[in-house]
């Protein structure tokens, strides 16, 4: 009998993709942020090492770009950006969004703070952030809301998960007042 090698994942179908996904569970408070270097929307790479030693950095996962949620929470992280540059921190929006879909959004709402594109969701996966979701009985892949206080040294300070828009970023900012 011969052996089936097994498919890669440019042969299969989106539901067998789905069901062979591993999700990964992220880093905790105290554990090392993961690298990654992605695309921004204002050109350039973006490399979470070029920040430690430096710098705090706020990372924030989102579904969509243009959507409402994700509108309401971009607008208040650009609101709030001034109280994160008196404690020398940098935002960054990522999403699966294209570096297109990013400079638009980031146009149409002036927002003053990077977005990165993360198209196959790789970076969210090593957050934990990309992960199997359902929307009316149907199961996709996709990003969840999340957000990271990363300290100068590259470690996770604070983390939140599943995060609902509404004070969220006024808590992730005192989280940020908080650190030292």
């Amino acid at each position: 009998m011969p052996v089936r090698k097994p498919k890669t994942p440019q042969e299969m179908s989106p539901a067998e993709t789905i069901a062979a996904f591993v999700e990964l569970p992220g880093p905790e408070v105290g554990d090392a942020a993961p690298d990654f270097e992605l695309e921004s929307s204002e050109g350039g790479a973006v490399r979470l090492k070029d920040f430690q030693g430096k710098s705090p950095v706020v990372l924030y996962f989102y579904p969509k770009d243009d959507t409402p949620g994700c509108t309401k929470e971009a607008c208040e992280f650009s609101a709030a950006l001034a109280a994160a540059k008196k404690r020398n921190a940098h935002v960054f929006g990522v999403s699966t969004d294209s570096l297109k879909s990013h400079v638009k959004f980031a146009s149409k709402f002036d927002l003053a703070f990077p977005l990165l594109s993360d198209p196959e969701g790789e970076v969210g996966r090593r957050y934990g952030a990309y992960k199997r979701k359902s929307l009316y009985g149907r199961t996709h892949l996709g990003m969840e809301r999340s957000t990271f206080l990363i300290d100068k040294k590259g470690q996770v300070a604070a983390a939140w998960r599943a995060v609902k828009v509404d004070g969220h970023v006024v808590e992730v900012m005192a989280a940020l007042a908080k650190l030292k």
